[in-house]
């Protein structure tokens, strides 16, 4: 579940990270307000408009400009708050502008005397550690960096049975070209960002830029937090959180009925029980020479309800020109999943994409019965690659 950069800030400052402080705003008059209450609390005279949104290059969208007074605040808050602001991670469509956030400027005195860096951390997979990944140059694109600067990029690898020693957070620290009091700063810093990686059960955090200001403090300038489902029954609050008109409207859908759905961009629809055997039927569909319009996984737990609604996610994409079915029973029987897909199709009326049907499994035979009895314009498979042969020819056609 991703965040936004203020609920991101709110975890960090919990767990002792120096931020930018702000507040989340969905008006004009609201955040009139928050801008007076930043001027009484932290004496700012210069305030920062942020678009909240899910993706990264909004400054370079129009989406965060700086106000150097009250009417100037009003006229960037009107620009950005409702707009549909296009990044090169929201993709042509853009995303539209539901809140702002009213931050202070943390950018005071001379430039020579500021210095950005880049920091994230997240699990690297193939070390089996937690990684803490850092920059001299921060504020830019971090894969710009690693393209073109890669000798610029460090990274810092943790134990996980133990926590971060304070050797590595100096360690981070001396790299960055730090010393001083910005050198004691930045070692609070890394530690406090550790613990509140640990502490929120994040996926990924990553903060660009971290700022050292002109009198040597450490703050976190912005905040990307994504946290780990799997951990979420164990923070009662993050439900709260999350923000369902920054998800695609079908795989929120989807997770109504505890399907696996992810939109891809290709013509096939697939439906499959397992996310191995639903990996497997993306990969034999682009052997064939077709495009998987989409990963869906029922589940073990797939009843005609869930089957149905899985038709109907599907076939709400104008792109998807068939349908593949494979299904292997296991947990989930091959007669549930055939009695959901004859619903599916008394239900929605006419399907007239083609629809391919591999069943394998328990109750493989009574599920090929009720389909064959039912009427409906089915091809039928034994083999994965004949399934996906079959899917390209119809596709073709």
């Amino acid at each position: 579940m991703n965040l936004h950069e203020y609920q991101g800030k709110e975890i960090l400052k919990k767990n002792g990270v120096p931020i930018q402080e702000g507040i989340a705003v969905a008006t004009l008059h609201d955040a009139v307000e928050a801008a007076e209450n930043l001027k009484q609390t932290t004496g700012t005279t210069c305030w920062v408009v942020k678009a909240q949104i899910h993706a990264g290059g909004r400054g370079k969208g129009g989406g965060v400009k700086v106000a150097t007074s009250m009417d100037k605040l009003k006229e960037k808050v009107t620009d950005i708050l409702g707009m549909t602001l296009i990044t090169a991670q929201t993709g042509p469509a853009g995303k539209k502008v539901n809140k702002v956030l009213i931050a202070q400027d943390v950018y005071g005195g001379e430039p020579e005397q500021r210095k950005e860096f880049y920091m994230s951390i997240l699990l690297d997979r193939e070390k089996k550690q937690n990684v803490i990944i850092y920059s001299t140059e921060g504020g830019m694109e971090i894969e710009e960096v690693a393209d073109k600067h890669p000798e610029k990029i460090q990274k810092e690898w943790v134990d996980p049975k133990g926590m971060l020693q304070a050797f590595q957070a100096r360690k981070i620290a001396y790299n960055l070209g730090l010393s001083g009091d910005a050198f004691k700063n930045m070692v609070k810093f890394v530690g406090s960002l550790y613990n509140a990686y640990i502490n929120s059960d994040a996926a990924m955090l990553e903060i660009n830029p971290v700022l050292k200001t002109h009198d040597n403090r450490i703050i976190a300038v912005d905040a990307k937090v994504s946290i780990d489902d799997n951990a979420i029954y164990r923070h009662p609050h993050y439900p709260e959180l999350r923000d369902i008109t920054e998800e695609d409207p079908t795989e929120v859908e989807a997770g109504k009925y505890n399907l696996n759905f992810i939109k891809l961009d290709g013509n096939v629809g697939c439906m499959v029980n397992g996310a191995g055997l639903a990996m497997a039927t993306m990969d034999m569909i682009k052997l064939a020479g077709g495009s998987p319009a989409n990963f869906l996984d029922v589940g073990g737990s797939a009843n005609a309800q869930t089957v149905e609604a899985g038709f109907r996610i599907i076939l709400a994409d104008p792109n998807v020109k068939a349908i593949l079915i494979n299904i292997f029973g296991g947990i989930v029987r091959c007669d549930r999943v055939a009695q959901g897909v004859v619903d599916a199709y008394k239900n929605i009326g006419e399907i007239k994409i083609p629809i391919i049907v591999r069943l394998q499994g328990t109750n493989a035979e009574q599920g090929k019965e009720l389909i064959d009895k039912s009427g409906l314009k089915v091809h039928s498979a034994i083999l994965l690659s004949e399934a996906a042969e079959l899917v390209s020819q119809v596709v073709k056609n």
